[in-house]
């Protein structure tokens, strides 16, 4: 009844390569096309298509990639042109420069992350210019807050 709906995932589209669930690779995949890893997976991955990394998955591996998905475990950077989504049972360890960042609840995410162009620019404010006399205040002569204080005696009697 209260089902959260399934996000579409980034990386869409055929899968080109694809390391299945009982293999163990060491070394640097470069392709043009989609790589899905179900496996054991450690170097480095670089492609012009997306990546998914699957919930049995231990990546080792610095990934650069138009998109990325994780629902497995990536230790490593990871760089995009478009989105990361780190799944609910994904994890990432590592600093990640990405378009967009989507972390879904249960999701782990430990490291550093910019988003955006390099001609983003980051916020500065402006400094505050030099403050002058303040407004004026209506406040009590001092004479006033003499004879306030010293109102009152012994008798109740003012003075």
């Amino acid at each position: 009844m209260f089902r959260k709906p399934k996000l579409a995932p980034a990386a869409t589209g055929k899968i080109d390569n694809i390391l299945g669930a009982n293999t163990s690779y060491h070394g640097t995949i470069k392709a043009d096309g989609n790589i899905r890893i179900d496996s054991v997976f450690q170097g480095h991955i670089e492609t012009a298509g997306n990546v998914i990394v699957g919930p049995e998955a231990k990546v080792m591996a610095d990934i650069v990639a138009n998109a990325v998905q994780v629902w497995g475990a990536v230790r490593g950077d990871i760089t995009t042109r478009g989105r990361l989504e780190v799944m609910a049972q994904g994890r990432v360890w590592g600093n990640v420069q990405v378009a967009s960042l989507l972390i879904d609840e249960g999701g782990v995410f430990q490291g550093q992350c910019v988003m955006g162009g390099e001609r983003i620019e980051p916020l500065v404010l402006p400094e505050p210019e030099k403050l002058g006399p303040g407004p004026a205040v209506d406040a009590a002569p001092e004479e006033t807050i003499g004879e306030i204080a010293n109102s009152d005696d012994d008798s109740g009697n003012a003075a």
